[in-house]
């Protein structure tokens, strides 16, 4: 593809340490923009030279998508990244990966690559089956997916309510982690499985955490759903920190912790990260970062520096640009070299235009206006401690709660139809006003302030 490589057998006595520095007068006697030296091929007592080729093949996304490896992959995270030196397909899975790192300088292929992934995934994957959070501090870069059936909220642009949907993720993850441990299964998958077989049998799972104190006369617990697979997509990370930390520099800290810790836990959950970055300083992709994404693409960078940052290792500096990438796995020590797969927006175009179509976006509420810190929910709260902005439909919540008696979440939810961060937010601002008790050892709350007054007489 755009780079042919040439094993070089060293005679005796010679080590590979002699020939690692000299790339660079091999780049000036082969009349070349680069040459890369691989030091160990595995399996063969040879060195490499990849050589950039005269002319290069352009791969389209479409060559890999009808690949056989790509269809016999059974998962529906399956990414199609291009084809290596040998000209055969390369693809990945995110699932096991569990999390994906990219960096490149500007104009290298990244975004391309991001947009690889994603139609990747949107090829194999059913609306019930992936949702994605895309963040995009850019605001153009992901704005042509808006509106497909697979998002679980709008395309991300204010980075304020970007901290608000790390925040519904790593509520959600402690969600699902909930439902494991009482269901006794390891994953997302052993979930769904046991969740599959209960249907089939005619006894479906009912949601544990269904508080019968609380609900309504009559009322039973709801069925659990399956769970799908969550992949939130990062465009620029670095971007995202820095709108953050010119507000507040302990927000972005905030927001960097959240992070690692979804990088450190989500797997088990299904939710999966892919952050990318045109910036790879280690302020921005940090050790703990690096740790917790072993999986990592490195496109063409301006400096060794930059490409160990990413990699751990130099190579990235000598990559040719235009979607050439270095792909590193866990577990194997040397890296992959991958012509990407090139996608144009007019094919991005035809294929949202497609899904949108034939299916609606079904957002969640409570996502994007997540409070799920005390420093967040409370912030510019007055000197009752009630929150400067109450919820629109707070007075409507408390007209529910004092004629009933009830300070359900779940009631509140199904009441007024809205999602569980919401109804969580706007008890606790009911909790602040002194509307409702605190939870007792029970779990159940007690309501505190008196029936409305009926002006109907």
């Amino acid at each position: 593809p755009v780079v042919t490589q040439f094993e070089l057998s060293l005679a005796p006595g010679v080590k590979v340490s002699q020939i690692m520095n000299l790339n660079k007068d091999l780049a000036r006697a082969l009349l070349v923009e680069s040459v890369r030296i691989v030091d160990v091929i595995p399996g063969k007592p040879v060195i490499g030279l990849e050589i950039p080729n005269a002319e290069r093949e352009m791969i389209s996304l479409k060559e890999i998508l009808a690949s056989e490896v790509f269809a016999k992959s059974a998962s529906v995270l399956t990414m199609g990244l291009g084809k290596d030196i040998n000209g055969l397909p390369v693809i990945a899975n995110l699932s096991k990966m569990p999390h994906l790192l990219v960096a490149g300088a500007t104009g290298m292929g990244k975004s391309v690559g991001i947009n690889a992934i994603i139609l990747s995934v949107l090829y194999k994957a059913k609306p019930d089956e992936v949702r994605m959070i895309m963040i995009d501090p850019k605001i153009v870069e992901l704005a042509c997916y808006a509106d497909i059936p697979h998002l679980l909220t709008p395309v991300v642009t204010d980075m304020n309510q970007a901290s608000s949907a790390l925040w519904w993720c790593v509520n959600e993850m402690e969600r699902r982690y909930s439902l494991l441990a009482k269901f006794g299964v390891r994953n997302i998958e052993g979930f769904n499985e046991k969740l599959k077989k209960a249907k089939n049998k005619g006894t479906p799972l009912l949601d544990p955490s269904f508080n019968t104190n609380t609900a309504e006369e009559g009322e039973t617990a709801p069925e659990l759903e399956k769970l799908p697979l969550i992949m939130l997509v990062i465009d620029e990370y670095a971007d995202m920190l820095g709108a953050l930390a010119q507000e507040d520099r302990a927000k972005a800290k905030r927001v960097e912790a959240l992070i690692v810790r979804l990088a450190q836990k989500a797997r088990a959950a299904g939710i999966h990260l892919i952050i990318a970055t045109q910036r790879p300083s280690v302020d921005v992709i940090t050790g703990l970062i690096k740790s917790n994404i072993p999986t990592r693409i490195a496109f063409k960078v301006s400096s060794k520096v930059d490409s160990r940052t990413i990699l751990d290792q130099g190579g990235a500096e000598q990559l040719l640009g235009m979607g050439d990438m270095l792909y590193m796995t866990p577990g194997i020590s040397h890296l992959t070299r991958v012509h990407g797969a090139f996608v144009d927006d007019d094919e991005i175009t035809r294929v949202v235009d497609f899904l949108r179509k034939n299916s609606q976006p079904n957002y969640l509420d409570g996502i994007l206006n997540a409070h799920s810190e005390s420093a967040d929910s409370h912030e510019g709260s007055n000197s009752s401690g009630v929150t400067g902005e109450l919820d629109a439909l707070y007075d409507e919540a408390v007209q529910i709660v004092t004629s009933s008696r009830r300070a359900s979440i779940s009631s509140l939810q199904r009441r007024m139809r809205i999602g569980y961060n919401r109804a969580a937010r706007i008890i606790e601002d009911m909790e602040a006003s002194g509307v409702v008790s605190t939870m007792n050892s029970a779990g159940n709350r007690q309501v505190l302030a008196p029936e409305p007054i009926n002006t109907d007489d």
